[in-house]
């Protein structure tokens, strides 16, 4: 069985020694490889897939943009816009969202709440927009900000949410019940936070997706102030134990890809 991760870039995954583990874990044989693909390439690298591989995973940039060249959308796709599981079905590609209940199930597996909860989700790409659809699905009430007003307003409209504009984010910020990064800024510098030095909740849990650093500033500053965060590892490994079952019909064993993705993570950390 050939697996694989499309995105660009993608040097810096975690999905391959986590999903090899999976199938390792369950006695399957296959590989999982990291294909890193620019933009202009991602025509042609579907095509490969198509070809060759049973299913990928799709990151950043191209959840949003692989939807153009797919056969098939599972509703949850469909309704947010992105996808980031390609199954590979007698040559024809389903696209599936796993984001949105790997983001639920990692909530609940750290006891955050959600339901009838005001959530505040930072940015509007196709992170975001899993994250923010699967929260409204669960009954909280989402309110998404982004740099970008217009990618915000695209968001909200597509899925019916409260747009915060620059002016009134604070408020929103300091009142919600969970806020959600969404954005790469941890990632791209761990000295970095999307909101201003001490703009929090007053008393919501903060949950950034950012896996690399697990503890982003914003993180770092929200447990200064005593209050309850998330890091981007189970989201991370929720999704890919839900695509994992899509590829091959079996339930992935998620404590032996957390195990594999931390160890992992504690290399790069060291280094």
């Amino acid at each position: 069985m050939k697996l694989g991760l499309i995105g660009f870039p993608v040097e810096h995954s975690l999905s391959p020694v986590m999903q090899e583990a999976a199938l390792k874990a369950a006695g399957l044989e296959g590989t999982y490889l990291a294909l890193n693909t620019p933009p202009a390439f991602l025509r042609a690298r579907l095509q490969e897939v198509r070809r060759d591989y049973a299913g990928v995973n799709v990151t950043i940039p191209h959840k949003e943009s692989v939807l153009a060249y797919l056969d098939e959308l599972s509703p949850e796709a469909r309704a947010i816009g992105a996808a980031n599981t390609i199954v590979c079905d007698q040559h024809r590609l389903i696209g599936y969202n796993t984001d949105a209940m790997g983001f639920i199930s990692g909530l609940d597996e750290a006891g955050i709440s959600y339901r009838n909860k005001k959530a505040l989700v930072l940015g509007a790409g196709g992170a975001a927009r899993a994250i923010a659809y699967a929260l409204q699905e669960e009954g909280a009430h989402v309110a998404v900000y982004n740099r970008t007003l217009e990618r915000a307003q695209a968001l909200c409209d597509a899925l019916g949410l409260h747009l915060v504009r620059e002016s009134l984010l604070e408020a929103a910020v300091r009142s919600c019940d969970l806020l959600v990064n969404t954005t790469s800024v941890g990632l791209q510098d761990p000295h970095s936070s999307p909101l201003p030095a001490g703009m929090l909740p007053r008393a919501g849990a903060v949950v950034d997706i950012v896996y690399n650093p697990p503890v982003t500033r914003l993180m770092q500053e929200a447990q200064n102030a005593g209050l309850p965060t998330l890091g981007g590892l189970p989201m991370l490994v929720w999704q890919g134990a839900l695509a994992f079952e899509l590829w091959t019909g079996v339930k992935a064993d998620v404590r032996v890809m957390y195990e594999a993705a931390q160890a992992r993570l504690n290399e790069t950390v060291r280094l």
